[in-house]
């Protein structure tokens, strides 16, 4: 009986991404993604791919300045004058044409479906999910590098496709677009927190006992 009741005890206290999300959200309190609203929220998932959100406030100021923030003046806006807005971004040439592409897919698709943005050059799987997420609401989980990096070195598994990593946590967790936001938030925030690219911060993590890249760097 003894051992029947250990292995019980080793079975609750085992890290799902339901506990993770638990002790994230115990750890770094909520964190109320996506700031802004509307066509803003469509316009900074493309404007933050590959850059920080730090960036990308410095641009959506400068859209948001220019009463630019709505698909129609998007398009109406010479496309010179929106690149220089939207240069703090990077990639201001590409990006520049991604929003005038969503833009005027906005105009006659004002709810569209995951397949619909994903038909949109410059609309990838992240900023699709991240849109249907935090604009439509929709039970889409957004899947980063933050989140391949972090679940690879808790354990959950070995792989780098983020397509991988979308299905595991939909089919871990409830539909649940609130959990959903949050969940994303808090593993962005724990990866620029602790778990770094390159030395991560496994000695002063609140998770190295439940992880096994950290417990490998237990000495």
């Amino acid at each position: 009986m003894k051992e029947a009741f250990n292995d019980d005890v080793d079975a609750f206290m085992k890290l799902t991404p339901k506990v993770l999300f638990e002790k994230l959200l115990a750890y770094y309190g909520a964190q109320n993604w996506w700031p802004g609203e509307g066509f803003e929220i469509a316009a900074g998932a493309v404007l933050t791919q590959n850059t920080s959100w730090q960036n990308v406030e410095l641009a959506l100021e400068n859209l948001r300045e220019n009463d630019l923030l709505s698909p129609q003046k998007i398009l109406d806006c010479k496309l010179d004058n929106l690149k220089k807005l939207i240069a703090p971004a990077g990639f201001f040439n590409q990006k520049a044409l991604y929003l005038r592409n969503l833009s005027k897919f906005f105009q006659s698709n004002p709810q569209p479906t995951r397949e619909e943005l994903l038909s949109v050059k410059g609309i990838g799987e992240e900023t699709a999910d991240s849109i249907l997420l935090y604009l439509f609401n929709q039970p889409e989980f957004v899947v980063d590098a933050y989140t391949v990096r972090i679940s690879n070195r808790l354990g959950f598994g070995e792989a780098k496709a983020k397509r991988f990593w979308k299905q595991y946590y939909e089919n871990a967790l409830e539909p649940d677009p609130r959990l959903f936001n949050e969940f994303h938030a808090l593993l962005v925030q724990h990866a620029k927190t602790f778990c770094f690219k390159n030395n991560p911060r496994c000695s002063d993590c609140f998770l190295q006992d439940d992880c096994a890249f950290g417990k490998s760097k237990k000495g």
